[in-house]
């Protein structure tokens, strides 16, 4: 007898005491998609469903061309090479970001240049960013935290002023957007991220968005390891050569296949996912009101994608809430460590003055539990544990 594939893996199978960070929700399409791309016989990258992605992420984000890599890390580091980031080149970014956003452009020697975040966004300061240019600055990384959009108007007004290239870092942002643009589509580059722990997920997996037309064409060379073999397959060349610098960017076609199937009904997947931030917040409304943390906040013109929920506490220091939310069965891991404080970021990186904002928001965050098929109870359980772990 053949074994039943259950709709959903992961969703709905906890208890209401026992509250995970993350679960995944995969379901018969992923199976289905995999198998079948086992079947064809091509699992190296740029199959049909690598092409079905590129096509939906184009058409869904309008934008002139997406190009799958292995993780939002390897989008970014195309990003650099594509910029043709020096040594001694400055690049400007929140201090307040995962190590990726950084690491891409030391790695070809840049300098990473740390601006201070809005206390209300957590994003970064777009009023900061003008003190912080030199002569050396060649671009500017915004970063989309928590799928909540920067304020890209002044961003971009300040690199064409100054002619500079503006990446998005938009790894959280896949189906958020910005005064009716999506995210990662707004910059001469765009990264996205399809980790486990995204909205829309591939195990790892990531996206270069290409809105400079002007950029495509290297970019496919430098994603194909620095050769032209793309042109070899379009019949434009009659053997491909190495013609610049790259790496091997592609995902496989099994990773394609499980990404497909999420971007299939990613517009489903965030609607629950606002449903659920919802919730918290209305949940959370009273302890705001009381004065024991401050809740997230969205801007006019912003649409979010529901990708985290966080609290920052003006009481008690979150390294105790988790250890009492731990307590009760919730699980609620740390957050980034400034990379201006870290130690690598210290040695190759310099901070635009001080980032008080930046310091107090990492010494006072905690991220709730948020996935699809969250129930209301377990939320309730949430709130209730933070609570207790606030006034107990």
């Amino acid at each position: 007898m053949k074994a039943k594939t259950p709709a959903v893996r992961g969703a709905g199978t906890v208890a209401d005491d026992h509250v995970p960070f993350n679960v995944l929700a995969v379901g018969e399409a992923e199976l289905r998609y995999a198998a079948e791309a086992l079947a064809s016989g091509h699992l190296s990258g740029d199959g049909s469903f690598s092409r079905r992605c590129s096509v939906w992420l184009e058409e869904t984000l309008r934008s002139p061309r997406a190009l799958l890599t292995h993780s939002c890390t390897a989008a970014l580091e195309m990003a650099a090479l594509l910029l043709d980031i020096r040594p001694g080149d400055e690049v400007i970014m929140p201090s307040f970001t995962f190590v990726s956003t950084a690491n891409a452009f030391v790695l070809r020697g840049g300098v990473p240049v740390f601006v201070d975040i809005r206390s209300d966004t957590l994003n970064i300061d777009e009023r900061q960013i003008e003190a912080a240019i030199t002569p050396r600055t060649r671009a500017l990384v915004p970063v989309h935290y928590a799928g909540v959009a920067c304020d890209m108007d002044p961003i971009l007004a300040l690199a064409d002023r100054h002619g500079l290239s503006v990446v998005e870092d938009a790894a959280q942002g896949l189906l958020s957007s910005y005064k009716g643009r999506a995210l990662g589509s707004i910059g001469s580059l765009g990264a996205l991220s399809f980790h486990q722990t995204k909205n829309v997920i591939a195990g790892e997996g990531g996206a270069l968005i290409i809105n400079d037309p002007a950029l495509i064409a290297r970019a496919e060379v430098i994603r194909e390891k620095g050769t032209n073999r793309g042109q070899f397959l379009k019949g434009e060349v009659s053997e491909y050569t190495w013609t610049d610098v790259g790496s091997s960017f592609l995902p496989s076609e099994l990773v394609a296949a499980v990404l497909y199937a999420q971007l299939e009904r990613a517009a489903r997947i965030t609607q629950a996912r606002r449903a659920i931030w919802r919730r918290y917040h209305e949940m959370l409304e009273a302890l705001e009101r009381e004065g024991l943390l401050r809740r997230p906040f969205v801007p006019d013109g912003c649409e979010h994608n529901g990708h985290i929920y966080y609290v920052i506490l003006r009481t008690g220091s979150p390294d105790r809430a988790r250890a009492r939310l731990r307590e009760a069965g919730v699980q609620s891991p740390s957050h980034y460590v400034p990379l201006h404080s870290s130690p690598v970021g210290r040695r190759v990186g310099r901070a635009a003055g001080d980032l008080p904002v930046t310091d107090d928001v990492a010494g006072h965050l905690v991220r709730l539990p948020l996935w699809i098929g969250l129930t209301q109870a377990q939320q309730a359980h949430v709130v209730s544990a933070l609570r207790k772990a606030l006034t107990g």
